[in-house]
């Protein structure tokens, strides 16, 4: 069986909703999931004087706290990892971006080739540095000479409105909490999916299904 992590960061819930989706659709693809967040880096809201926003992260780092927090195990244990982050200038979040930076060890070991990795994410806007936060996410997978699979534009939900990022699923929070909408959730679901599949063809061209 293939085995997924979905491996994510999420501030107010918008990447978070767009994990689980993810995880979901491994799951109902055939894979064995396991979903992760990584470690929420501040004590308190990055963006003070903002009421409603502290308000979001507050509530939503409450409601997540039964979902296991990723180790290096994690990443070790799969074959693929979906990886989920907000954008911030157009880069990946920093509680991401130090997992990552963990990774040293089992990538001197070459413990990260092959495995294969699928990105995702959110911006407030929808010209918020999405395409940018993947690429800039992509670069550690070249690094570790892992296999990167994006959605691309080979499914019709690619062509809806809200979608179209070749990347990697993405969705517009408009720096409201939760706000992804049905074509976000399908996109996802579509990115999950191919990338069971390919992982489990690329499994049995290496004959290690």
């Amino acid at each position: 069986m293939t085995k997924v992590a979905v491996i994510y960061y999420s501030s107010q819930g918008n990447v978070h909703k767009l994990a689980v989706a993810a995880a979901a659709a491994a799951e109902k693809a055939g894979a064995e999931v396991r979903l992760r967040r990584t470690a929420e880096l501040s004590t308190e809201t990055v963006v003070p004087g903002n009421d409603a926003w502290n308000k979001a992260w507050a509530e939503h780092l409450e409601a997540v706290q039964d979902i296991p927090e990723a180790a290096i195990e994690d990443l070790e244990w799969a074959d693929a990892v979906l990886w989920g982050t907000p954008g911030r200038y157009g880069l990946p979040a920093a509680s991401l971006k130090q997992f990552i930076d963990q990774t040293l060890p089992l990538h001197m070991r070459r413990g990260l080739v092959n495995k294969v990795m699928s990105s995702f994410t959110s911006t407030a806007t929808l010209h918020g540095g999405q395409e940018s936060t993947l690429l800039a996410l992509n670069n550690a997978f070249y690094h570790w000479g892992a296999i990167i699979v994006p959605p691309g534009v080979a499914d019709a939900i690619q062509l809806a409105p809200t979608n179209g990022n070749p990347y990697g699923g993405s969705s517009v929070s408009r720096n409201e909490a939760g706000n992804v909408d049905d074509d976000n959730l399908a996109a996802i679901e579509y990115q999950a999916r191919r990338t069971v599949e390919i992982t489990a063809a690329l499994q049995r061209g290496l004959g290690t299904a």
